[in-house]
């Protein structure tokens, strides 16, 4: 395996610039240089968003910028000993030593533990102090590999009554276990679990495990730490969260299944306080242990008024929330849709449009052996479409159980699938759906922080939450809510049916230009959801919702197709060699209707890539929208034609009119009002694959 760091990628007494950001870009620049990244820009608008979030400012001038990114083609580390020193936003004042820890999109298991353990070396002042005497590249280099190659030593101290086998704290993604080296805990002391985790699950998830380790130790605490990082994950013991008495959550990112800590008194701080306070985080967790109107993690009951404080749902917006859940619960509705639509589509293909007359009866009475009058292409076409009619008719109970579980975790699933089946028998459809989902995860997250006594908290999420949210949701839906929502779904699909002509393509505008202004980004998904949302509505009489899913997905091929007809056909001059590579690979990604696929063009020139992209776009849009295109797929682009009822040719030529005005406004908008880029000799950015468009 490579090395993580070279000569190269020594920097001492540098001048990285006058700020963190100037630093930053300098760092990023130095791993392109040596060849382990291919864009300079694109590796540094990852590693800026990742430390804009949180600064990477450690105390004791210490700095670790760091991030994952497709534009690096190999793990790598560059250390700085900056000259002047460079703030990173730490409290006691600027860094002197810096580590960027740069990691590719897909690191390789082995990668990612030595990041993660030089991560927790790097919290030791004897190895600190090393770097900061080294007088050259060759001994920092050294001192780093070793640091690599050492298994670090145990940390574990706990009595062996009430601990795990020793399990070393710097192990990556194990559940560590400290306590005091002196006299051992008593029976009734704090048994204390702490997860960690950070966007990027590099550096900050591990040491802030073992800052907390370390804290635990100094106050004689029993402490067992789960570090949700990149490199693995190995969950804490159940036996052990039985036996625990409060926890320390020290992360950025919603935690993995916490439903397992639920009732349990919690202490939550962004990772950085874990690093910086762990003592304080400690003592916080022992006087909650002791507290009983201390915040709890929600889930299973037995929540104080102060819950609320424990979800990381608490720090965000009311929209943000809200925005969260409907994605989350759309995305967990798509591969019902996505599979369902195809098999009807190719029902439709293998058994005539008549198979919505007989498909039940051919299923139930014929089989291999005994074909129907229409042959095997009609039986394989019945099978297919009642298969895809079952799964479309998860469609509304499936969005609306995993926007109840976005809000309220498991125990919200159950009341959410049963408030969208009741949505779909009162004819509420997608609309009813939304509303139930949020009424039942509202409603079963509210029931899980009523305090009940311990004895009750086992029967909490399986029983009595999805019996009483149910109960309270679906009721709200079949007497007061179903009924106005069903009048307006009406409405709505009414609406829809009777767009024609000019009413039609301005649909078809707003549709297209709102999946190419983000590109793949919110306004995009909503685009998106939306269109899904609708698929199963669509039927042979009422072919609106069919139109508008192939408006958006004609609209969101047309970005990455028109920017690869422009870098590597129309004028590849204006592309830098990087770029024409990119282009290359968003043939093939624009295809298949990746609209991700013209980031890295945005990402470099968004004042001339994203105009261009929705002129093209809302031009698809309207064509396909005028020429009655119907897609009954959600999703696969040029692969799924055969799910366009005969509409195929309309759907591609709509596709290339809208991809040859992007790609030659595009031109136009870089020949005219910008110089053309420097060819630098840089190698493709790996594209990766998204699961929606």
């Amino acid at each position: 395996m490579p090395s993580l760091i070279t000569n190269r990628l020594v920097l001492l007494d540098a001048d990285l610039g006058a700020d963190r950001e100037h630093a930053v870009r300098t760092l990023a620049e130095r791993v392109v240089a040596e060849g382990r990244a291919t864009d300079a820009d694109a590796l540094f608008a990852d590693a800026w968003e990742r430390e804009s979030k949180t600064g990477t400012g450690m105390g004791g001038g210490l700095a670790i910028p760091h991030c994952r990114s497709a534009a690096v083609t190999e793990a790598t580390l560059v250390m700085a000993r900056p000259a002047p020193t460079v703030d990173f936003g730490a409290p006691d004042g600027p860094a002197d030593l810096v580590f960027f820890i740069a990691a590719p999109d897909g690191a390789d298991q082995e990668h990612l533990v030595l990041l993660s353990r030089l991560a927790r070396s790097l919290i030791k002042p004897e190895f600190v102090e090393a770097l900061r005497t080294a007088t050259s590249e060759d001994q920092v280099v050294s001192l780093v590999e070793g640091a690599l190659v050492d298994e670090p030593a145990s940390s574990t101290g706990a009595p062996a009554s009430t601990a795990p086998a020793t399990a070393s704290s710097n192990a990556v993604g194990t559940g560590a276990t400290a306590a005091a080296t002196a006299p051992s805990p008593a029976a009734d002391a704090p048994v204390l679990i702490a997860v960690t985790a950070c966007p990027t699950g590099i550096a900050h998830t591990y040491m802030a495990a073992d800052s907390l380790v370390a804290a635990a130790k100094r106050a004689g605490v029993e402490l067992h730490v789960e570090t949700q990082g990149s490199s693995s994950v190995t969950p804490v013991d159940p036996a052990i969260i039985a036996r625990a008495t409060a926890v320390i959550f020290a992360v950025d990112v919603d935690v993995r299944d916490r439903a397992r800590f639920a009732g349990k008194p919690v202490i939550q701080s962004p990772v950085k306080r874990g690093i910086d306070q762990p003592d304080q985080m400690v003592a916080e967790a022992v006087a909650a242990a002791k507290d009983p109107s201390a915040p709890r993690v929600p889930g299973a009951g037995g929540a104080s008024a102060g819950s609320e404080q424990a979800s990381p749902q608490s720090s965000q917006s009311v929209g943000a929330r809200l925005k969260r859940w409907l994605l989350t619960g759309v995305s967990y509705m798509i591969p019902f849709v996505a599979g369902g639509g195809l098999l009807i589509a190719l029902g439709f293909l293998l058994g005539g449009y008549r198979i919505t007359e007989t498909a039940s009866d051919v299923v139930l009475q014929n089989s291999l052996a005994d074909l129907p009058a229409g042959g095997l292409a009609q039986y394989l076409g019945a099978v297919a479409f009642v298969i895809g009619g079952a799964s479309m008719a998860f469609l509304v109970p499936a969005l609306a159980g995993y926007i109840a579980y976005a809000i309220a975790d498991r125990p919200g699933i159950a009341p959410g699938f049963v408030a969208g089946s009741i949505s779909v028998i009162m004819g509420a459809g997608f609309l009813g759906g939304l509303v139930g989902g949020l009424l039942a995860g509202g409603i079963a997250y509210a029931i899980g922080r009523i305090d009940v006594p311990r004895w009750l908290r086992g029967l909490m999420p399986v029983v009595i939450i999805p019996l009483l949210a149910s109960i309270v949701a679906s009721g709200l839906m079949v007497m007061v809510l179903g009924g106005p929502i069903a009048a307006l779904t009406r409405g709505l699909n009414d609406f829809l049916s009777g767009l024609t002509g000019a009413s039609a393509i301005l649909l078809g505008i707003i549709l297209g230009v709102m999946m190419c202004i983000d590109l793949g980004g919110p306004i995009n998904k909503v685009a998106y959801s939306f269109a899904v949302a609708g698929l199963g509505a669509g039927a042979l009489d009422n072919q609106a919702p069919w139109q508008i899913m192939a408006a958006v997905m004609a609209a969101g091929m047309v970005p990455p197709l028109a920017l690869a007809l422009a870098s590597t056909v129309i004028d590849r001059r204006l592309f830098s060699p990087a770029e024409r590579e990119n282009g290359k690979a968003a043939w093939l990604l624009g295809a298949a209707f990746i609209s991700e696929g013209a980031i890295p063009f945005a990402a470099v020139d968004p004042l001339r890539v994203i105009p261009a992209s929705i002129v093209g776009g809302g031009v698809t849009g309207a064509m396909v929208m005028g020429l009655g295109v119907v897609s009954q797929a959600p999703h696969g682009g040029v692969f799924v034609l055969f799910a366009m009822n005969g509409t195929f040719l309309g759907f591609l030529a709509s596709v290339a009119v809208g991809t040859v005005v992007s790609a030659f406004l595009v031109v136009l908008l870089k020949r005219f009002t910008a110089k053309r880029p420097e060819a630098v000799a840089t190698a493709p950015v790996d594209q990766g694959v998204p699961v929606a468009a």
